[in-house]
């Protein structure tokens, strides 16, 4: 896992967060939401191939 994941994930964090408030200050709560949403969406897209190297990793360490 490289360090340029975790800048990646701080970088839509912050992009989301500004568009959150930009959205949820001109009263469109609901876009808001919906960039929320497809933020995590995007980081969890990101992650989930490292969450599943893991898990194999575990498994493959218990059936030793």
């Amino acid at each position: 896992m490289s360090v340029n994941i975790i800048f990646k994930i701080a970088a839509v964090g912050i992009l989301v967060s500004i568009m959150n408030q930009i959205l949820k200050h001109s009263g469109r709560e609901e876009q808001a939401f919906l960039t929320s949403f497809a933020g995590l969406l995007l980081v969890l897209f990101w992650i989930v191939p490292y969450i599943y190297e893991l898990l194999e990793t575990v498994k493959e360490l218990f059936m030793l």
